[in-house]
């Protein structure tokens, strides 16, 4: 069976000391092609050279949790990056961009202005170059809404909606606009009872798979804050652990494992069409 993890950090410090053998290992479970998003100005050059040489495929863009230290010439820097490298086959997204309102910081002045500035003006970027985006959703889908609906002016996006956790009515609202809903680890959580339940309902056609390696751990890589303390170390997220959260959910759904990998497959090529020069 084929994956594709539509959200993995492979860029990440975690993996410095053993990248190329977590790619490897990813690929030996069928993890056929990995979408690396970026998160600040500094890793652009660094997710599209590994996306070169993994043979897998990046996105650019500031992240929410970096607009902090961001510069307002990052935005022209970036719609530079867009121009430049266009026609590169594996530029599939403007993303990692989004909004966070989980970060208390976040959540007022300065920063929650600027880091809607900083996503509005992404949103823009993104249509002036056709791609899609990858949407980071904190405690803010329905703010995300908002700009995507007045920069689209009434038009549909592609894209995904990267760890989706919000109500049923907001996630039909990104799948009216045109995007897919990303799952990974926090799915295998017996305890994330509404996510679950979207897991469980939402249109099949709706659902794409990610890891975001190596954060959001499944269950079984997780550590309490006690086991923690008591010297337990947590668990590293991978993109190799995608089949095990497929099968997670492809048992939440009550469907063989086989037609979730071809329904993802199929979603994720459709949410980012660049992919299908790439999955040859």
């Amino acid at each position: 069976m084929v994956w594709i993890d539509t959200h993995c950090h492979l860029d990440a410090a975690e993996f410095d000391a053993d990248r190329a053998q977590v790619r490897a290992q990813a690929r030996a479970v069928g993890v056929q092609h990995c979408v690396i998003p970026a998160v600040e100005r500094s890793n652009w050059d660094t997710v599209r050279t590994l996306a070169q040489s993994t043979g897998d495929s990046y996105g650019l863009g500031i992240h929410p949790l970096y607009v902090r230290q961001a510069a307002d010439d990052d935005l022209v820097a970036l719609a530079a990056q867009l121009q430049t490298h266009q026609a590169d086959a594996r530029l599939v997204a403007v993303g990692e961009i989004g909004l966070d309102y989980f970060v208390p910081e976040l959540r007022t002045s300065p920063l929650r202005e600027r880091q809607e500035h900083f996503y509005r003006e992404q949103l823009k970027l993104a249509r002036r170059w056709q791609l899609p985006v990858v949407l980071h959703v904190r405690r803010s889908a329905d703010r995300l809404l908002k700009h995507l609906r007045a920069v689209g002016q009434g038009g549909s996006w592609f894209g995904i909606a990267h760890a989706f956790n919000g109500s049923e009515t907001q996630a039909m609202e990104f799948i009216k606009l045109g995007f897919k809903l990303g799952f990974g680890g926090a799915v295998t959580f017996e305890r994330a009872l509404q996510l679950r339940r979207l897991a469980q309902t939402l249109p099949l056609e709706s659902i794409v798979l990610e890891t975001d390696a190596p954060d959001i751990p499944p269950h079984w890589l997780y550590t309490t804050a006690l086991q923690r303390q008591a010297g337990v170390g947590q668990g590293r997220n991978a993109p190799g652990e995608l089949p095990r959260i497929a099968a997670v959910l492809a048992q939440l759904r009550g469907i063989p494992l086989e037609e979730l990998t071809e329904a993802t497959t199929h979603n994720a090529r459709q949410a980012l069409p660049r992919l299908d020069a790439l999955l040859v």
